[in-house]
């Protein structure tokens, strides 16, 4: 019995290539909502690392989702914005009732979800897009007063309870 050898390393960069053919589907999702607003039942649920370099959300955001937040773009966001040459996207939404505005590297991104068709991506977390630009981190939003009411549903997805966490059930 012959033993297969493994395939040799690739001298091209084909999972890089493939990590960005897939954030360009979110890239062109975003700019389609950006330039003629979100069509149908279409929505989207973004997810991102917030210690990722160039994150700007404000301060009580930052201390409540220390290193990932999942946003919905639906129906209550404005500001949608696409900028091709910074490699990130800016919007406001409203936590609380008060207005966010956040700016977001596509390179932070972790997810992008379309539950209206069941389409969705998953990514490698990457620097590579602000690395490649040559671009400082953007400078922390400021802080929005913390609200003590509860944001209104749809805005804000904690992903907390559909975590597995491994010292709970003898995992």
């Amino acid at each position: 019995m012959s033993e297969k050898s493994p395939p040799p390393e690739s001298l091209l960069p084909y999972e890089a290539w493939s990590e960005d053919a897939m954030r360009e589907v979110a890239w062109r999702a975003l700019e389609y909502a950006a330039e003629h607003g979100m069509p149908g039942e279409h929505h989207f649920y973004l997810s991102y690392r917030t210690d990722h370099p160039g994150v700007a959300i404000p301060g009580h955001l930052k201390s409540k989702y220390p290193q990932e937040i999942t946003i919905v773009l639906q129906h209550q966001f404005e500001g949608l914005v696409v900028e091709r040459e910074a490699a990130r996207f800016r919007v406001t939404l409203r936590f609380g009732g008060v207005p966010a505005k956040l700016v977001i590297p596509f390179g932070a991104l972790t997810m992008f979800h379309d539950p209206h068709v069941r389409f969705g991506l998953r990514f490698t977390q990457s620097g590579l897009e602000d690395a490649k630009a040559g671009l400082p981190a953007a400078p922390e939003a400021p802080a929005a007063p913390p609200s003590p009411a509860p944001a209104p549903p749809g805005e804000v997805v904690s992903l907390d309870a559909f975590r597995r966490h491994p010292n709970k059930d003898g995992g």
